[in-house]
């Protein structure tokens, strides 16, 4: 069985570009048919600081995604697997482990 993928997103975020970005995000995964969980860091500050620590990052911002421990990346890096057709190598998935 497969990790499974992990999207920090905020759902309460002012800023129309990264709303633009998470959205962009869940529209891929949703059209490519892969299992995700949205983590939504507006509900804790405990939850934004585990997407930090997770990224390596103290000042990462949604979106960041990940499969199980594994950190994959953020927007930009997103993007650039999809415009290269990578997402599942981004995603450290194979393309039967998307769907249950």
């Amino acid at each position: 069985m497969s990790a499974e993928v992990q999207l920090y997103i905020s759902s309460v975020s002012a800023s129309s570009v990264l709303r633009s970005q998470q959205s962009e995000v869940e529209r891929v995964l949703e059209i490519k048919g892969i299992n995700y969980k949205p983590i939504d860091i507006s509900v804790s500050e405990a939850l934004l600081e585990e997407m930090r620590s997770r990224a390596g990052d103290p000042d990462a911002l949604p979106p960041q995604i990940f499969n199980g421990n594994n950190y994959c990346g953020d927007y930009n890096q997103f993007y650039e697997a999809v415009e290269n057709d990578e997402i599942y190598d981004f995603l450290k998935l194979r393309e039967k482990e998307t769907q249950l």
